[in-house]
């Protein structure tokens, strides 16, 4: 059975180790092995913890989806007593935690058998990961000159690889759904807040952050999303409660919906041919799906809100970085963080309370600028926005390199992030749902993802919706010869 490991999803190795055909320390042998053999290639998988994972199957199975299935948490966030982070940073490096995150708390409960973390890039601000802190570059599984994104760059990069069918991940402006499409796996952004934040944090980057997960399957995700929903005690908001659970959405089809086919930028670019020809197939599969596609642009300020996410990524940058520093006594040393982070405090310093209060509002008005799309006064909108994940397929190597201190042309430069990914932060700022399938391939071999999105609190919907073209154009066996790189 292990033979094929790295072609099943977590849902199908859990059953079969109920049936007894595998045991858990089994699938965390070949997961370890796994690793060493094909790290030295990826860079994914850092900050190993073989000892806490047997000791967690010693103690015995717990009664969670994923009980026995290895697993691994992003180098970012999650925080956990047993599972030190340096957090793609030179500066945090080796931190520990007194106690654990409300959401890896939850992640244990399904389950599974953590045993180390994956590679993120500093601050979790970047499309690509190749912090310096690990010493290069993170590779793609499907071509190593290329990126597996950012920032959950690792988790996409194991999960692809077959080291775990599945990881924890993490989405400020894209971070799980960007390594999904440069991965060819599947990744949702939940609606904001349907996921605990605490207690370290209350929000994250003005609520715009929000964690997930890297799968190969649509049922994986509803599994682990269902696992781990909801706020945990504190939290400044909630999200609308779900009716029945995701899980119980995908076991039957959607209702047939309105979609949007947007096969350019929101603001009316054209994206990479190859991404554009993917974005009207996948139209295609759903017309013959029976649902009704017209195409559309959402009539919102995108470029304002891309201006406010980035001063607002910026004070939070900034914020980590002299929280460290207190906790560390001590002011900024040359090579404690990259050159993206020196710039993204330089640019804070510009920016007064007033302009950061500013900056939130601007992206609520956006958040209402979009429902107004889904929700038009005295019409019917769009149930769904069809759109590419990446307006181009995955970047080289280098192209996003963090060693720039010029913090803003990073982000909203021509040619660069937000040139690259025009389409995930939109939903960072709305707070509405969103997923990347992975449909496509370009003509030069790297995956493709298509992105779908939904109205505020519709997850159910919209993973629905997911299930149903899974199960139209599966995509399971489409999977890189990683042993050739």
């Amino acid at each position: 059975m292990l033979k094929d490991y790295d072609c099943k999803d977590a849902t199908d190795l859990a059953g079969r180790l109920a049936a007894g055909e595998v045991t858990p320390g089994e699938l965390l042998d070949h997961a370890l092995a796994a690793t060493e053999r094909l790290n030295p290639r990826l860079n994914a998988v850092v900050n190993i913890r073989e000892d806490v994972a047997r000791r967690s199957i010693a103690a015995g199975p717990l009664r969670g989806p994923f009980s026995g299935i290895p697993f691994l948490l992003k180098d970012l966030g999650c925080e956990a007593v047993d599972f030190p982070s340096h957090n793609g940073s030179r500066l945090l490096e080796g931190t520990r935690y007194t106690r654990d995150s409300a959401i890896y708390e939850r992640i244990r409960a399904s389950g599974v058998v953590t045993y180390g973390r994956t590679t993120s890039p500093e601050g979790g601000i970047g499309a690509a990961t190749e912090a310096a802190v690990y010493g290069g570059p993170t590779r793609n599984p499907w071509n190593p000159d290329h990126t597996p994104g950012g920032s959950s760059g690792g988790a996409g990069a194991a999960v692809a690889a077959g080291i775990v069918p599945l990881a924890h991940g993490s989405d400020g402006g894209g971070s799980v759904r960007i390594p999904a499409s440069c991965c060819g796996l599947f990744g949702l952004k939940p609606t904001r807040a349907r996921l605990p934040d605490g207690p370290y944090v209350g929000e994250g980057w003005a609520g715009m952050a929000i964690d997930g997960f890297l799968t190969w399957s649509v049922r994986d995700s509803a599994a682990m999303l269902d696992a781990c929903q909801g706020a945990d005690p504190g939290a400044p908001y909630h999200a609308p409660p779900l009716a029945a659970g995701y899980m119980q959405a995908i076991s039957r089809p959607p209702r047939r919906l309105r979609i949007m086919l947007c096969d350019t930028k929101f603001t009316g670019e054209p994206i990479h041919p190859d991404c554009a020809n993917a974005v009207r197939d996948a139209a295609r599969v759903l017309e013959g799906l029976g649902h009704h596609v017209e195409p559309g642009r959402p009539e919102a300020d995108v470029k304002a809100m891309m201006r406010a996410w980035t001063d607002i990524v910026a004070c939070g940058t900034a914020l980590g970085i002299r929280k460290a520093l207190g906790a560390k006594g001590r002011g900024l040393q040359a090579g404690d963080v990259e050159g993206v982070s020196r710039g993204a405090m330089a640019h804070a310093e510009t920016i007064s309370g007033a302009d950061y209060l500013e900056a939130v509002s601007r992206i609520h008005t956006f958040g209402r600028e979009m429902a107004a799309v889904f929700d038009p006064d005295g019409g019917r909108g769009p149930d769904i926005i069809l759109s590419a994940t990446l307006a181009e397929p995955p970047a080289r190597i280098g192209r996003f390199a963090h060693s720039t201190e010029d913090y803003v042309h990073y982000r909203v430069g021509p040619g660069m992030i937000f040139d690259y990914s025009p389409f995930c932060a939109v939903f960072n700022a709305s707070g509405q749902p969103a997923a990347s399938l992975p449909l496509a391939m370009s003509s030069d071999g790297l995956p493709i993802g298509i992105h779908l999105a939904a109205r505020f609190g519709a997850d159910e919907e919209l993973m629905a919706l997911c299930a149903e073209i899974e199960r139209a154009v599966p995509w399971h066996d489409r999977v890189p010869h990683v042993e050739r790189m």
